[in-house]
């Protein structure tokens, strides 16, 4: 994904998914100029050829988003290449965000050999196909709502031929998580790059974890709510009857105006 800002005079600013270019206008720009601007990005970029315009937010569990066709090839699907993998998937119908390339390279840095990996809110499976490809673990699960995200879970799957170590656990996660511990499942290791939902999921998480289990757990705040964000971890534990050691916060990007994604790390102890 290349994400680039024009000059002064054109301040908007595109992302790149495969051949795909997303376009954010300003709100007073007239149609007829979308497209000028649409044909001209497709005439300076070779590797260009579909002008997408971001019309709407990602919404709800599902983090749908709205996009309207400007210029070139009209298409929504993309195939997008990242860390060695691709993917494909439709840019309204699924989620999926570039811009957490590094972090799913990161996360399968801190998978050891012959791990469980449970990913939660997996969308169509970059980070359980990344880790597949980036570490020795012995197998991830990869559970998700969204009933089209999971059919391209499970091309992206085959594609990447990991299919003999990433396995579908389609459904609410609430529904999923029963299912595993009636079978008395654990995982090693827990992936929680949620959405911008009122419900932590930490519930559930907790319940599929056991001593030495780490849990890297996203969230979206203000660097002035930091603390609450691990005051909620924290409580969160006590009442699952578990005690944890923190390993660290990182801030995993800016998503609005002095609002981030960030990344907590901590172990079951």
């Amino acid at each position: 994904m290349k994400s680039q800002n024009l000059s002064k005079e054109t301040p908007r600013a595109f992302d790149v998914f495969g051949n795909i270019a997303l376009v954010k206008f300003p709100p007073d720009f007239k149609l007829k100029d979308k497209k000028k601007y649409a044909q001209d990005l497709l005439k300076k970029n070779s590797y260009i050829k579909t002008i997408l315009e971001k019309t709407g937010k990602f919404k709800g569990r599902l983090r749908k988003q709205e996009t309207k066709y400007l210029a070139g090839e009209k298409t929504k699907e993309i195939l997008h290449k990242e860390n060695n993998c691709i993917f494909r998937f439709n840019i309204d119908t699924t989620y999926f965000s570039p811009r957490l390339s590094n972090e799913r390279k990161e996360i399968a840095n801190f998978v050891k050999k012959n791990e469980r990996v449970l990913v939660m809110f997996a969308g169509v499976a970059p980070y359980p196909i990344v880790i597949a490809k980036h570490s020795a673990s012995k197998e991830i699960y990869s559970n998700e709502l969204n009933r089209e995200a999971n059919k391209y879970a499970k091309l992206n799957i085959e594609l990447n031929k990991v299919k003999d170590r990433v396995f579908l656990l389609p459904g609410d996660i609430k529904r999923v998580t029963k299912n595993l511990l009636d079978k008395k499942e654990n995982f090693d290791v827990i992936v929680m790059p949620r959405p911008q939902l009122k419900d932590s999921f930490l519930k559930e998480a907790f319940s599929l974890s056991k001593k030495g289990t780490r849990i890297f757990y996203y969230d979206f705040c203000k660097r002035e709510e930091f603390d609450s964000v691990l005051k909620k971890i924290k409580t969160e534990s006590e009442n699952s009857n578990k005690k944890i050691k923190i390993l660290g916060l990182k801030k995993a990007g800016e998503i609005a105006p002095y609002r981030f994604r960030v990344r907590v790390d901590f172990k079951i102890l």
